[in-house]
């Protein structure tokens, strides 16, 4: 996440200066030319119950239920050879291949080789799947593989995750991040940052944050954590840049100061450091939640953020924590949402969030409301290895959606505009906890 958010905030310091061809681009080779899709960055299991998605590829390939299904987008249509590179640690295995609704059975034994698929015929362009089952084996494994090899009119333009080189397998299996980055009224100290978030029904996929209310030195949102876990998140990253929050200096370790009922306080690494917090909530898909963000200097080189999170199911204000951050002296700054999948294995399934109702107010009480949004998006899109990102205008919210493999796409560096609600929040901040 640390390394998503850096990328976020760094575009309201540096203009981005790549075209937006140079964004949505594809792999393209010569028509006589191969590609190499690697099975462990581009390929999910389902229906699986041992099988395992690696670098090496698939592997523990143990299941005769199991679906092994890899995703190439296409911007050619024509004929492409298919060949797959697979052994087996013993036996032999009979497995089938399917790909444009036609399939075809290969027996695999021994060492690792190359097995030639045919030629295929590609009649429509985006996203397409190739699918494996195995039909029987002799040994305990149907087989491993390592990945496909394509060749052709058809595969002279694809996009699809190149190789591991950056951890690019884990960051292209979790699918492109997406951001809304919000302009600030200028010269105000801005003490106060109002969100309206929802998310549509069937499009709460485990593994999701709703990042509602992003700013300089932290997030704040709302998360599927598994089948039965969701909750509001809010992290303030340390100003000492480290992955292990142990090695925080006493003087720059952040410090809680309150927090809510039943929320859990802590640490947390690996994506930065600093002061995170949660409480287990069970929101639902559908419904429309509040999130309030205040931010102001404490009078002592250190910052205080406060989040306050609103329930339409309990209809009241929640306190989820209140940090003080060191050696800072600052407002609210760099305003942003965003949405990400943090679950590689749920990186085949789409997502899709609101975000409305945007909201600042400064030190001196006047409230703004925020009307327009920059989308950006994160390194696994704009390397072109995943292309299933979107972002836009809808029915007066601004929108993110990502994974699933969907073929629609948004230019990154876009501007939407909503028009303005002139709802602004009815607060009592003195009724806040």
């Amino acid at each position: 996440m640390y390394q998503l958010l850096f990328i976020v905030l760094s575009l309201f310091k540096f203009p981005f200066s790549e075209s937006a061809a140079a964004e949505n681009k594809l792999t393209t080779t010569k028509d006589s030319s191969q590609i190499n899709v690697p099975i462990g960055g581009n390929s999910w299991v389902t229906k699986g119950k041992t099988e395992k998605i690696s670098e090496a590829g698939l592997t523990q390939w143990t299941s005769p239920e199991a679906l092994s299904q890899t995703y190439i987008k296409f911007a050619k249509t024509g004929k492409v050879s298919i060949s797959l590179k697979a052994s087996v640690p013993a036996g032999k295995s009979k497995i089938r291949v399917s790909f444009l609704n036609k399939s075809k059975e290969i027996e695999i034994t021994g060492p690792e080789k190359v097995y030639d698929l045919g030629i295929w015929d590609v009649e429509k362009t985006g996203y397409l799947q190739l699918t494996l089952q195995g039909i029987s084996k002799s040994g305990k494994e149907f087989a491993e593989l390592n990945e496909w090899i394509l060749s052709g009119d058809a595969a002279s333009e694809t996009a699809f995750v190149k190789n591991n080189q950056d951890n690019f397998f884990y960051w292209g299996r979790r699918g492109p991040s997406v951001h809304l980055n919000y302009p600030l009224p200028a010269d105000e100290d801005i003490e106060w940052f109002y969100n309206e978030v929802k998310v549509p029904e069937k499009e709460d996929v485990t593994g999701s944050y709703f990042m509602a209310n992003g700013f300089g030195e932290g997030y704040f949102g709302m998360q599927v954590n598994s089948p039965t876990e969701r909750r509001i998140l809010f992290s303030v990253w340390s100003p000492f840049h480290t992955d292990d929050p142990k090695s925080i200096p006493k003087d720059k370790q952040i410090m809680m100061l309150k927090k809510g009922a039943d929320v859990h306080t802590g640490e947390f690494g690996n994506e930065g450091s600093g002061g995170q917090s949660y409480l287990k909530y069970n929101w639902k898909a559908g419904n429309t939640y509040k999130f309030l963000l205040q931010g102001k200097p404490s009078g002592d080189s250190t910052t205080t953020y406060t989040a306050y999170f609103f329930a339409p199911e309990e209809g009241q204000w929640k306190l989820i924590a209140s940090f003080k951050r060191p050696k800072t002296h600052t407002y609210l700054k760099k305003f942003h949402s965003f949405l990400e999948n943090f679950i590689p294995e749920t990186g085949d399934k789409g997502r899709m969030v609101y975000f409305g109702n945007q909201w600042v107010g400064n030190t001196a009480g006047k409230w703004t409301e925020l009307n327009q949004a920059k989308f950006t998006a994160d390194a696994t899109a704009r390397k072109g290895y995943r292309l299933d990102y979107a972002g836009g205008r809808e029915n007066n919210y601004f929108f993110l959606k990502n994974c699933g493999f969907f073929n629609e796409l948004t230019t990154i560096n876009e501007i939407f505009i909503r028009e303005r609600s002139g709802q602004m929040p009815n607060i009592d901040f003195n009724l806040l906890p």
